[in-house]
């Protein structure tokens, strides 16, 4: 892949939709297996995780690219919660950053027995913020997201403040960020990234025959780019693609970028148009 920068650029990552022709090039004749947040990546950010509505032409593309590829939405948000938004039967869905998988045939969950903790973590958290203007605390199966863009800006430092002090009560618990959250999640080794890996192992997409692409646009996407780019390292296989959707850059150990939501659709569009003609579902 030498069209690719080094992961430490901030800047020159370039774009998978201006430089589709150099990115199908890189595809070769590889069957792509597409993982996909959704905040950020298939919709703007909102005020409010309701308020991001996946738009239909979106929706078609996703279904379209999905008779040709595997397709899997691997997001923060819990599993029947993502599953809904995008509302494409026969998806797999990764819910909570990975812990919570679902598709055909597959069923994972990951730290059921920290549930015990995040409902008491949540019970404390309600209490600490129930008295500040815009904190939404947000309960997922195995996560806790308290949201704060509709915070006062001089409140949201004490935000945070309160999140770590009732973390720091919760061991089996840890404290991850994003854009305007803080989240509690367990106390585990896993993430976006390790999720996708075992997807790539359980669904027999691990070959050379496939090259995996993530597209995301957060810090916990990182993980997932971040495990693509080191996978097979010191076993021949082949490494995965990350695409950063962000504006303006940021630091990043994905390899190529998109600008924002639409150049993200419009990015699934034109792969799916590629597709067709070079591979048979």
């Amino acid at each position: 892949m030498t069209d690719q920068p080094s992961p430490a650029s901030t800047e020159g990552k370039p774009s998978a939709l201006v430089r589709f022709d150099a990115f199908a090039a890189m595809l070769g004749d590889r069957r792509p297996a597409v993982f996909l947040d959704y905040d950020g990546t298939l919709t703007p950010i909102v005020e409010r995780p309701d308020l991001a509505i996946l738009d239909d032409s979106v929706r078609a593309v996703i279904r379209r690219l999905a008779g040709l590829c595997p397709v899997a939405v691997v997001s923060g948000r819990d599993l029947d919660d993502v599953a809904r938004h995008v509302g494409i039967d026969d998806l797999i869905y990764a819910g909570s950053h990975g812990f919570d998988i679902r598709g055909p045939g597959l069923r994972t969950q990951v730290g059921e027995e920290y549930l015990g903790d995040l409902d008491a973590a949540e019970a404390d958290l309600l209490r600490r913020l129930g008295g500040v203007e815009g904190a939404l605390v947000e309960r997922k199966r195995f996560a806790i997201a308290i949201h704060t863009r509709r915070v006062a800006a001089e409140r949201k430092a004490s935000v945070g403040d309160a999140v770590r002090e009732v973390a720091s009560a919760f061991p089996a618990l840890r404290v991850t960020g994003g854009k305007e959250i803080h989240e509690l999640r367990p106390n585990v080794p896993w993430d976006k990234g390790k999720a996708v890996l075992s997807l790539l192992d359980r669904l027999g997409l691990a070959g050379p025959e496939t090259l995996p692409l993530y597209l995301g646009d957060d810090e916990t996407d990182e993980d997932a780019f971040r495990a693509l780019a080191a996978r097979g390292e010191g076993q021949g296989e082949e490494k995965g693609v990350g695409i950063r959707v962000m504006d303006p850059p940021a630091v990043s150990a994905a390899a190529w970028s998109l600008k924002d939501p639409a150049e993200a659709g419009a990015f699934l569009d034109r792969l799916a148009g590629w597709l067709g003609p070079v591979l048979k579902p």
